[in-house]
């Protein structure tokens, strides 16, 4: 029996917090050995040295939304959202931003707002989504075709490290200190002398939330391009600089209806020279789900195959105009109809079908859960209607329905899967559905992550997607940033745990409280991520 850490934060051990931290988004329900909340960054050092001390594992974990999984695990889950020295300065001047990493996405954007600034990455779950939490999975959301991920818009980071030190980086520029060191010893020249590998093993997608980005390091030669993306496995990011962007005077979009998807290389290609901020694809089976009678409603006919929802922003309202015009005509030949909205309230109009699934989702029936199984998938722009044709036929021949939206411009997919959970034996086919879809990314030289993260969920096809030179390589960075492997095991790096497995949902799943396990539900059905989770216990 470990003794407990001396740390002032909660930190509990009995079954009804254990059981309110066993879930997050995605698809597993895994109870911790314990759970701690700490007071602040010097509790966090107490926290981890004696981590280190036991060899405990620890989950760093903000407002608990990511989907892969890395949020959850058997070692001590550190809720860091609680900590005090809560911090949200803006630079006007220098369009900047200094953030501590429990702040969220909409915090950020409503204090930058008055001043014109924005942080442009946009995530669906920016309303509760940390901070630290979007440098962990290297976030984008539907902007990212045109600002790409959070990692362009971050400058510096303080990270605490498995030695209780706490490290400064930034772009161009480092404090010094015993993690870099070891690492520039250790790693960085491995890593340089196989730059060559790395372009090549490295998929080409316009953005990439799988492994650690050794190929952004390299291009930049900035240690901590490392850390975003490594889903709190190298250490805990505690604070951020941010670069914010102009928020641009005027927006409007268009609605553009297929009858084919044989032409969406085509379309996002022509639409590229427009620089849309968002461009969006609605497949035929998310417009299913919306049935008919909102089909019509939202002026859609049943015929279509799926729809493009584009995004434009200008600082010039006639520029504006002319763009949006010059859009339509570049894609009408493709298309049976361009719906154009010219001003933000249309533009809304337009876009409110893209929200409109996740209620339909949440409402569906328990024996029909909504999973997140192969939902991160990104390919090269010109594979996207392979890709989809292959989630398809994977689909039909397990006899599983699906849902499928995503990022056109990125060449991103998101997919729900649908199963009969009251159907014996379902877990097998929701498993080889997820590696028949695996094997067509990494065939169509796409990534497994866009932009969630590989979690533990993903971690079993790096090997497959990288191969075993660039995985050693995986390796060699976290031995030197974690020595121990006390952070975050099994993420990024596969344990040998099957990914579809320790489910929250079949005939397996972990027995909890009744009421906790109500709760938790109810905070995935309706989006509840800010809510502390010792509530629940309480």
């Amino acid at each position: 029996m470990l003794p407990p850490p001396p740390v002032r934060g909660a930190y509990r051990t009995d079954v009804r917090a254990r059981a309110a931290y066993a879930e997050g988004a995605g698809i597993y329900r895994i109870l911790p050995e314990a759970i701690s909340r700490p007071a602040d960054v010097e509790d966090l050092k107490t926290l981890i040295a004696w981590a280190t001390e036991h060899r405990v594992s620890l989950v760093p974990r903000g407002a608990g939304s990511a989907m892969g999984g890395g949020n959850v695990g058997n070692g001590v889950v550190v809720d860091l959202t609680g900590m005090s020295g809560r911090r949200l300065d803006i630079d006007t001047a220098g369009r900047r931003a200094v953030t501590t990493a429990a702040v969220t996405l909409a915090e950020l954007s409503d204090a930058a707002a008055p001043f014109g600034l924005r942080l442009p990455p946009d995530p669906s779950s920016g309303s509760w989504a940390t901070l630290g939490g979007m440098v962990s999975t290297n976030a984008s959301g539907a902007r990212s075709v045109r600002y790409g991920s959070v990692r362009k818009w971050v400058e510096e980071l303080t990270l605490v490290t498995s030695e209780g030190e706490e490290v400064w980086l930034s772009r161009g520029a480092q404090a010094p200190s015993r993690l870099v060191d070891r690492f520039e010893r250790d790693a960085a020249p491995r890593i340089q002398a196989a730059s060559k590998l790395i372009a090549d093993r490295f998929p080409r997608t316009r953005k990439n939330s799988s492994g650690y980005a050794l190929d952004a390091y390299l291009a930049s030669g900035d240690v901590l391009d490392l850390l975003i993306g490594a889903e709190g496995t190298l250490g805990i990011v505690t604070e951020i600089e941010w670069r914010l962007d102009d928020v641009p005077a005027f927006r409007a979009g268009l609605r553009v209806h297929l009858s084919s998807l044989a032409h969406l290389g085509d379309v996002v290609g022509a639409l590229y020279q427009f620089q849309p901020s968002a461009l969006e694809l609605l497949d035929r089976s998310f417009l299913d789900l919306l049935g008919e009678d909102r089909l019509s409603t939202a002026g859609l006919s049943s015929g279509i195959k799926a729809i493009v929802l584009v995004e434009l922003e200008r600082d010039d309202a006639e520029d504006l105009r002319q763009a949006l015009n010059r859009a339509s005509d570049a894609v009408a030949g493709w298309a049976t109809a361009v719906d154009a909205a010219y001003s933000p309230p249309e533009a809304e109009q337009l876009w409110a079908i893209r929200h409109a699934a996740s209620p339909i989702l949440a409402g569906l029936p328990e024996s029909r859960r909504s999973l997140q199984v192969i939902e991160d998938g990104c390919v090269p722009v010109e594979k996207m209607g392979e890709y989809i044709a292959a989630v398809r036929r994977a689909a039909a021949e397990h006899d599983i329905p699906v849902v499928m939206f995503g990022h056109a411009g990125d060449g991103h997919l998101h997919v729900n899967l649908l199963p009969d959970v009251a159907r014996h034996g379902w877990e097998g086919p929701v498993a080889r559905l997820f590696q028949d879809v695996t094997a067509a990314v990494i065939r169509l030289g796409g990534t497994p992550s866009g932009e969630h993260g590989d979690g533990r969920l993903r971690a079993g096809t790096l090997l497959d997607t990288y191969g075993p030179e660039v995985l050693d390589l995986f390796r060699l960075v976290k031995a030197a940033f974690d020595p121990l492997g006390i952070f975050n095991p099994g993420i990024i790096l596969p344990s040998g745990q099957p990914p579809v497995s320790r489910l929250k949902v079949g005939s397996g799943v972990a027995p909890i409280p009744a009421d906790i396990q109500r709760a938790l539900r109810e905070i995935e059905l309706n989006g509840g991520y800010g809510r502390c989770r010792l509530e629940l216990a309480d």
